[in-house]
């Protein structure tokens, strides 16, 4: 394959890979749970159904270059010595149970990925004792963000092609407004969204490199349903988002006790369009902060309070104010670090919580089903809990990760989370 010409990184793309840190890894991870089948499925099988499908995917091939491209800046450059074989692999032995799973995918999202090749890489492990096996696959957020993430695995790795759309973004977005407009707006947002208002949150710890990850997941039917219960427009994620509420209510009060803190919850927004193509990767992304009412008892009414807010944010475009306000910034250098600083410290949120569609139809690797499809993403310093969802064939895959050091047991708030949604069920919809 000839040489492509380096090409820059897009601000948004060098601004993550400058987030890299000795805590830091900077991608995010896809467990791809597959079907037992009558015999395992060999990684070279799996090698040879990606490398056949990479010359649609150019970024599969090309790696990051800081120095060698002749151009200011970091530029994706072609990896000229890329081998199938260092991008797909395999850890030998089997399996006792999901658990062990868990703890094998820990230590690769806690592995770097190698700068030297492309960004990217899938590790097939097991078979579990029931013969089922796993694909760990590994995107660098710099080269993609959930939604074109999701496309990569498109175009790569699923045997099919599901319509995994981008979430439309609002009204506000796409008309053309005033730059008087502009700055009536954007104080209002301002302040709703970079208010500094969390204190003694019991997820601010500083973290180190090491990883554990849990996994649940959630019939999409089932958050529609409950969504469809209440009077108004309540979304998937607002139930998403008061499920997993419920579960950090009863999680923080098991393991400390005494008053609910005050949690402000960051949901990236994706602002790709739908018409952008299958093969546009890279990042676009802006955020909302939501309060999670943690000291209401009744799921319920901390489902409506959490509706309301995502519903203002909404309909006041604030993320896409906020993506134009940081843009705005870049351009002065300091004061651009200066305003990343604030919108990520921990007063202004204490977890993120990302929800991205995957695949809407039933899909299969290599000849093989996919039972279960979840998402991890990287936690941050002070925000020692990060929580990843995602969509495929009518399930809705849960991930948790975090520093078992500055957070251990996350284990059980995965469980606590399938306890919350059970009681918010019971609550709206029996």
């Amino acid at each position: 394959m000839a040489a492509s010409q380096p090409e820059p990184l897009t601000p948004d793309d060098a601004a993550i890979l400058a987030l890299e840190s000795e805590a830091i890894a900077g991608h995010t991870l896809k467990l791809i749970v597959l079907e037992a089948g009558n015999e395992p499925l060999e990684v070279e099988r799996l090698r040879a159904s990606v490398a056949s499908r990479l010359d649609a995917e150019p970024r599969a091939r090309q790696r990051v270059s800081l120095s060698d491209s002749g151009a200011e800046g970091p530029c994706w450059v072609t990896d000229d010595g890329f081998d199938i074989r260092a991008q797909v692999r395999t850890r030998e032995g089997a399996l006792d149970d999901e658990a062990a799973l868990w703890t094998i995918a820990g230590e690769l999202m806690s592995e770097r990925l190698d700068h030297r090749r492309p960004l990217w890489a899938f590790d097939l492990l097991g078979p579990l004792d029931d013969g089922r096996q796993a694909i760990v696959a590994r995107i660098h957020h710099a080269m993609a963000d959930g939604i074109s993430s999701v496309r990569f695995l498109e175009g790569v790795l699923w045997d099919s092609e599901p319509a995994a759309a981008p979430s439309r973004r609002g009204a506000a977005a796409d008309e053309r407004r005033s730059l008087g407009a502009e700055l009536r707006d954007l104080p209002g947002a301002i302040h709703r969204e970079l208010g500094g208002r969390v204190s003694g949150s019991p997820l601010d710890r500083p973290i180190g490199h090491a990883r554990a990850l849990a996994f649940t997941t959630v019939p999409l039917a089932e958050l529609k349903r409950i969504g469809a219960s209440r009077p108004g427009h309540v979304t998937v994620n607002d139930v998403l988002l008061g499920g997993v509420s419920g579960g950090l209510r009863a999680w923080l009060v098991s393991r400390e006790g005494g008053p609910l803190p005050a949690l402000r919850a960051q949901i990236p927004v994706s602002l790709h369009h739908r018409e952008e193509g299958a093969g546009e990767l890279g990042n676009r992304d802006s955020f909302l902060n939501v309060e999670l009412p943690l000291a209401e008892p009744d799921p319920v009414a901390r489902l409506d309070r959490i509706n309301a807010e995502t519903s203002q944010r909404k309909r006041l475009g604030d993320a896409q104010e906020l993506y134009d306000l940081f843009h705005a910034l870049s351009r002065f250098k300091h004061l651009g670090r200066a305003a990343e600083r604030l919108a990520g410290g921990p007063r202004e949120f204490s977890l993120s919580i990302s929800n991205v569609p995957g695949p809407r139809t039933a899909i299969s690797v290599a000849g093989r089903a996919v039972e279960r499809l979840c998402s991890c993403a990287e936690p941050a310093d002070r925000h020692a809990l990060r929580v990843s969802a995602i969509s495929c064939a009518g399930t809705v895959g849960i991930g948790l990760c975090t520093d078992p050091e500055a957070l251990p047991g996350v284990a059980g708030l995965a469980t606590a989370i399938d306890d919350s949604f059970a009681e918010l069920r019971a609550t709206a919809i029996n």
